[in-house]
């Protein structure tokens, strides 16, 4: 009657257990996905510690009612998870393969011991990643910014900045590029572009107003004016700042030198003629107009980019 007991209770223990086991797997599966889509990096490293935690509450849980094939499937997925934890480090094809494919080996280890079934391919979504070898990528890469050369309304800088990336993986041993996330990133770069240009047309117009008010001001009124002054030069240091994080190599060396000038005015070290605040007035109000069709050129070239990658 005993062993009857303990067997009734052993059963209850696995049915609690895998329930909890959907649970965790579930919590897992979702962090992997996001992480799979490059998030801050604040994010990135909550996400893998999600996915550590849930390994580590399935494979311990699994000890504790002796379901060894179980807790030894989750504690293996354990170095993966601390392979790829720096945020610094973008996740590549080959890591989330290797931990879908540990993923898999737990759900095949948990229907086996409860007899519950854990349908590893519904829960990983688009297991099998297209990818492209990196010295092929880039190859082609080199190839486009070539015939990018000599276009006037195309300026290469998208795909400058892709190869640096590529670089960058390559030297953590990446050696296929990942054709979703590489199209992912090319949209979220499109985005950041937008915004900048945004940033350009509603800072780069205050900034032009108050260059445009200080022209028809006297130099008494100038010294008056040291909040003006003050606020320009902190639009400026923004707009550098946005110039610089998007690459905009000629935007940032405009800004660059005028945060600088503006600085000088403002601590009364030269005193410029109005003839020339008006024509930097006017180049800020160009500004605009110059930054959109960079951005537009830079969407161009995302899509020169993407027909380079394979489809699915």
């Amino acid at each position: 009657m005993a062993v009857d007991t303990d067997d009734e209770f052993q059963k209850e223990l696995i049915a609690l257990f895998a329930q909890e086991a959907q649970e965790w797997l579930q919590q897992i599966h979702v962090a992997l996905d996001e992480l799979q889509q490059g998030p801050p990096a604040d994010r990135h490293f909550k996400l893998a510690h999600t996915i550590k935690a849930g390994l580590t509450n399935l494979g311990g849980s699994a000890a504790t009612i002796t379901l060894h094939e179980v807790e030894q499937a989750s504690f293996s997925g354990l170095p993966l998870v601390e392979a790829v934890e720096d945020p610094s480090v973008p996740l590549s094809a080959a890591a989330f393969l290797a931990l879908c494919k540990q993923l898999g080996q737990i759900h095949d280890a948990l229907t086996r011991a409860t007899g519950v079934a854990f349908d590893a391919e519904s829960a990983i979504a688009e297991v099998a990643a297209v990818t492209v070898p990196v010295p092929e990528f880039v190859a082609a890469l080199s190839d486009l910014i070539s015939r990018l050369a000599g276009s006037t309304t195309v300026s290469g800088h998208v795909t400058k900045t892709i190869i640096a990336q590529i670089d960058g993986m390559t030297r953590n041993g990446v050696t296929h590029c990942d054709a979703a996330s590489l199209r992912e990133v090319l949209a979220r770069g499109a985005e950041v572009e937008r915004a900048y240009a945004q940033t350009v047309e509603r800072l780069g117009l205050l900034v032009a107003d108050g260059i445009g008010k200080m022209a028809q001001a006297s130099i008494g009124q100038w010294q008056e004016s040291t909040v003006e002054w003050s606020a320009m030069v902190d639009h400026t240091a923004e707009l550098w700042s946005a110039s610089r994080q998007v690459n905009a190599v000629e935007a940032t060396t405009f800004f660059t030198g005028l945060q600088s000038f503006l600085t000088i005015v403002m601590e009364q070290r030269v005193t410029p003629q109005a003839s020339q605040l008006k024509k930097i007035e006017s180049r800020l109000r160009t500004m605009p107009t110059i930054i959109h069709e960079w951005a537009e050129a830079g969407r161009r070239e995302r899509g020169a980019i993407e027909a380079l990658l394979p489809v699915a």
